[in-house]
């Protein structure tokens, strides 16, 4: 890690609430941001503006997230997702989220991080699908 990653970073994200972004179970009246892709866009948030902060061979992990989905985010609508690097611990970190559309807050919330090395963690998950193998034959 770089001497640069440090409490206070920040970055917001902007994006377009597209059809894959939508729940699908209740109609197209009521596509609205579906609480998994709001999940998975708070982490690519998050490793993005960690990625400028990393050393070659470095990424990151999700390891938590807490998050309060507050409003409805209908398909088409625009959304601003904030991140802020509340915590450093090691290769541990934290960030602060808040989102918004264009007419209300739409999430709040935290979410975990931890700093990998790309080459070990390979080789750790080699290991344990070698056990799986072992385990399922």
């Amino acid at each position: 890690m770089k001497d640069t990653l440090k409490a206070g970073l920040a970055t917001t994200d902007t994006l377009t609430v597209d059809r894959e972004r939508t729940i699908d179970f209740m109609g197209d009246a009521a596509r609205v941001y579906a609480t998994p892709m709001l999940v998975r866009d708070i982490e690519i948030a998050c490793r993005n503006l960690l990625l400028a902060h990393l050393d070659a061979g470095e990424d990151s992990v999700g390891t938590r997230v807490e998050i309060d989905h507050i409003g409805a985010s209908l398909l088409g609508m625009k959304v601003w997702l904030t991140v802020t690097l509340a915590s450093v611990d090691g290769r541990a970190v934290v960030f602060e989220v808040e989102g918004r559309d264009e007419v209300e807050p739409i999430v709040r919330g935290k979410h975990h991080r931890f700093v990998v090395d790309v080459a070990k963690t390979g080789q750790r998950l080699a290991a344990k699908a070698a056990k799986a193998k072992a385990a399922a034959a």
